[in-house]
């Protein structure tokens, strides 16, 4: 039987509709899994059953995060929020630490995780850090490498893709600030900005500040590996 990956969507506000792209579920496919889009639940009922269900959790992009959850107010530079999945989001995701359920989560997912687990985050990298930053919201194509992420060598994505450095597609202006007790940060570029951060507690949690799924459709073999890491998590 193959794992049940559950993946978040992202809401269209202008559609009313639930959307994921297709480069996720392709590289959830691809690894192994059989991957499931969960729309935004609100009862806790719902979210429980969803936790018990799937085998693992993929958090996937989409738009910025309420400032409200990590104790903020929303700065000038804040996008567009869909406070209904930044909800529904921290709810499982919480649910799944206490099962100690594997997580895979990029971009986005990577600060919701943060966030849920009790972190906090830029809300704008350009406007709240002081140094001197990379482009992060590269102008090439989705599935290009266009900077490097520094990978520590004590954890799990050193082990998954046995590289100090890794060459990372870069899509975002919000970015994780502070990781909690729980959590270590994995992977820096070299500005810098937090682009990875993974649990130290529990068998495999790990957030990614890119978009492997675009580098995987491109035949990014290392990216593929990393969802590869990610099935055999869930297998077990």
């Amino acid at each position: 039987m193959k794992p049940l990956i559950g993946i978040t969507s992202s809401i269209d506000v202008d559609e009313q509709s639930s959307t994921v792209g297709t480069d996720n579920i392709k590289a959830i496919t691809r690894a192994g899994g059989l991957p499931i889009i969960l729309p935004n639940f609100l009862q806790e009922e719902d979210i429980d059953q969803v936790a018990d269900t799937i085998d693992g959790f993929y958090a996937t992009g989409g738009y910025d995060i309420d400032p409200t959850l990590f104790g903020e107010e929303p700065h000038p530079n804040l996008g567009l929020i869909t406070p209904e999945r930044d909800r529904f989001e921290v709810a499982l995701i919480k649910k799944l630490l206490e099962q100690n359920k594997p997580i895979l989560a990029v971009c986005r997912g990577c600060q919701i995780v943060n966030i849920a687990a009790g972190g906090t985050m830029y809300q704008d990298i350009y406007a709240q850090m002081d140094q001197e930053l990379l482009q992060h919201q590269q102008k090439a194509p989705k599935g290009h490498g266009s900077h490097y992420v520094q990978v520590e060598t004590n954890s799990l994505l050193y082990d998954i893709i046995e590289s100090r450095k890794l060459k990372v597609n870069s899509r975002h202006h919000q970015a994780n600030r502070e990781v909690p007790s729980t959590f270590k940060i994995s992977g820096k570029a070299n500005d810098g900005v937090i682009e990875a951060i993974e649990s130290s507690k529990h068998t495999f949690v790990l957030g990614l500040q890119w978009h492997p799924e675009n580098m995987a459709a491109t035949g990014d073999i290392t990216s593929l590996r990393i969802y590869q890491s990610f099935i055999r998590a869930c297998q077990k």
